[in-house]
């Protein structure tokens, strides 16, 4: 297991600068975003020469390209709105292709027409179900053609709340290149983390042996997100459980504010060292 970081914890568009950032607050990986590069997220043309930029400042500072972010709402309720977010996804899968990153991040979703983040009503229903399904078949089709992976993350707001619906999806997709991401702080909340053991344990009983990126994100006891370590969330006991599974792969920093990178990459790199 190593440390990495999201790449738009980074202010700066200019991706060299925002490489040598990573690599000199002490991440080994970087979980990117194509804003990091200069462009939109989901861009309707990709930028060849800012993508051969980067790639080259992550292989001459040894910073790993673990992710590249193709989040949008999966589950929006205008099927008009989904099927525009596709063409810039395609974009992002092939910006992947090109920089060798061999896994691609989505948002399952929400009925919430303004934050894909948001915890809607409708998320539980079936419509809801249905209408992630096509989306996600149509992106798992694609990411198959260009031998990528797609990681999905059980967020409380989204379709895919907890560890049981992942789990659920698994089973009913039987898709190879459909993994897991796993956040200790979003499957815990504020209102398990007296319970984080056995909710953790559940996660990695149920998910354990698809889960291709963790997150090292930290709240408080009111479900702010803090800097790694100053927070209510057992990152250690998080780490060694993840650990025992057999995962070796990035623990990425997320949620704080650029001030606070140095101290959350020497952290993560504390953990990694004492528990893999």
């Amino acid at each position: 297991m190593y440390p990495a970081i999201f790449s738009r914890t980074y202010p700066m568009r200019q991706v060299a600068e925002v490489v040598q950032a990573i690599q000199m607050d002490g991440f080994l990986g970087a979980h990117m975003n194509l804003s990091s590069f200069g462009m939109e997220s989901l861009p309707q043309a990709v930028d060849e020469t800012a993508l051969k930029i980067g790639q080259a400042a992550a292989e001459r500072l040894g910073v790993k390209l673990v992710g590249l972010s193709g989040s949008y709402n999966m589950a929006h309720p205008d099927a008009e709105i989904r099927r525009s977010m596709r063409s810039g996804f395609g974009q992002v899968l092939k910006a992947a292709k090109m920089l060798a990153i061999p896994i691609v991040t989505l948002c399952t979703g929400s009925r919430d027409p303004e934050n894909m983040w948001a915890y809607h009503p409708q998320n539980s229903s079936p419509e809801a179900w249905t209408d992630l399904r096509t989306e996600l078949d149509w992106a798992l089709a694609e990411a198959a053609s260009l031998d990528l992976l797609l990681a999905i993350e059980p967020e409380p707001g989204n379709i895919i709340r907890d560890a049981k619906m992942a789990r659920k999806l698994l089973n009913e997709v039987q898709a190879p290149h459909l993994k897991i991401i796993l956040d200790a702080a979003n499957l815990i909340g504020a209102d398990g983390l007296s319970r984080q053991e056995e909710i953790v344990s559940e996660a990695l009983e149920l998910l354990g042996s698809e889960v291709v990126l963790a997150h090292a994100k930290d709240i408080d006891s009111s479900g702010k997100v803090v800097p790694p370590g100053r927070g209510a969330v057992d990152l250690p006991a998080f780490v060694k459980a993840l650990a025992q599974t057999g995962f070796r792969g990035a623990l990425i920093g997320h949620g704080f504010e650029t001030r606070d990178t140095a101290q959350a990459g020497q952290m993560l790199r504390a953990l990694c060292a004492e528990y893999t």
